[in-house]
């Protein structure tokens, strides 16, 4: 089962890892992404703005890491979202609907849960599971 070998996905289009793990893994058609905060690629820090910038950002970090695994956010089937408030919500939903559900595209099944912090401060921070040809 030679299409079951787990192998690194990264991109300097999205931040580096700051610690011992991979931006993603993939394991044969199936692609595992670390969560991602608002960090900017090009200077390690936290986008200016709030919840809704910090959203912009990190659904953009995504889209870099399933790009460089030859994957767009129409492949993703499930998110795990972090938030530092859960009074951020409705703003991180508006922008989260723009890029993971818009009109005619299934939207993936998410989880979504309050946390007492979340790396550099961040407001938010997003995983995801995408599945596509290997």
């Amino acid at each position: 089962m030679s299409d079951q070998k787990k192998t690194a996905v990264s991109t300097k289009e999205a931040p580096a890892a700051i610690g011992p793990y991979s931006q993603a893994v993939r394991v044969g058609d199936t692609l595992f992404g670390s969560g991602q905060v608002g960090l900017d690629p090009a200077t390690g820090q936290l986008v200016a703005g709030g919840i809704t910038e910090q959203t912009v950002r990190v659904l953009e970090n995504v889209k870099a890491v399933l790009a460089q695994a030859g994957l767009d956010l129409s492949h993703v089937v499930k998110t795990t979202v972090f938030l530092k408030t859960m009074g951020d919500f409705a703003a991180m939903n508006e922008v989260y609907a723009k890029y993971l559900a818009p009109e005619g595209v299934v939207a993936p099944a998410r989880s979504t849960v309050a946390v007492a912090g979340l790396p550099k401060d961040a407001l938010v921070e997003i995983e995801v599971i995408a599945r596509g040809a290997a």
